[in-house]
């Protein structure tokens, strides 16, 4: 039983091996196959003539996607860090939309979901240096959550003085009916968004605008500089590879490893 885990393990887990690359290939395949489905139902020329048949491919897919992901949950050693895994998460969203579906219509459609899956695809064609270098962008979003929230603080209590203002220069005359609105047309400016639908009128309301404008800029380099200092900072030299943990499941580690980063046992 120990040696067919193991291979369970090896086939479905591991890119590295023949076995787990072409299992990897042909799960995208079918990944594929049922995003397009889901696309094709929702033509309705196409569902009149061919929706009995996209509906058993679906199921059929379906049913795939359960048995290979209950055999996720058995070929690893521990099953709830599997399942509360980024990829565990995903895997399970990916096949509750069709059975959710027996009892709410329409909700089959939230299958598209399925197209997260196909991040996989970076341990198939084993593009190594892409996992390192997402767990690099990681490290940094992570880094820099506080000060972007702090910015963001900013950035929307100056939204609302600046649109207070403009409610008291413009008024509902020209269309800033509410504070609230006038908010509204404040981000909409200062994110140099510009939708038009609201506009000063007055002299004093259009310099105003033309203030907020120029800060606009502003606004869209504070927080791409924020990211980009903790992305130099976050730089690693080595590389991670495809190799999984059989007791979590979890990907990313450095060719060196010995331990998983994640959950501490040896890999």
């Amino acid at each position: 039983m120990g040696d067919f885990k193991e291979h369970i393990h090896e086939v479905i887990f591991e890119a590295e091996t023949p076995a787990g690359k072409r299992f990897d290939i042909a799960l995208l395949v079918l990944i594929v196959i049922s995003i397009a489905l889901v696309m094709l139902e929702s033509v309705r020329a196409i569902n009149q003539l061919y929706g009995e048949w996209i509906y058993i491919l679906e199921w059929v897919v379906t049913i795939f996607f359960t048995i290979e992901y209950l055999l996720r949950i058995y070929a690893v050693r521990s099953s709830w860090k599997y399942i509360t895994s980024f990829f565990g998460v995903i895997d399970l969203l990916s096949i509750i939309p069709t059975y959710i579906g027996l009892f709410v219509a329409g909700s089959h459609y939230l299958l598209v979901v399925r197209g997260l899956r196909l991040l996989r695809v970076f341990r198939v064609l084993k593009l190594s240096r892409f996992l390192g270098e997402s767990a690099i962008l990681i490290t940094a979003l992570k880094a820099s959550r506080y000060k972007i929230t702090v910015f963001l603080g900013t950035v929307l209590s100056l939204a609302t003085i600046i649109g207070a203002i403009m409610y008291l220069i413009e008024g509902e005359e020209n269309g800033f009916t509410s504070i609230p609105m006038s908010i509204y047309w404040a981000i909409v400016t200062l994110t140099t968004v510009g939708f038009g639908d609201i506009a000063p009128k007055t002299d004093l309301g259009k310099f105003l605008a033309t203030i907020v404008m120029i800060m606009g800029y502003g606004v869209i380099a504070v927080p791409t500089g924020i990211v980009s200092v903790e992305l130099s900072q976050a730089q690693e030299e080595s590389m991670a590879s495809t190799r999984s943990c059989h007791d979590c499941g979890q990907e990313g580690h450095t060719a060196d490893a010995i331990y998983c980063k994640y959950c501490g046992e040896k890999l």
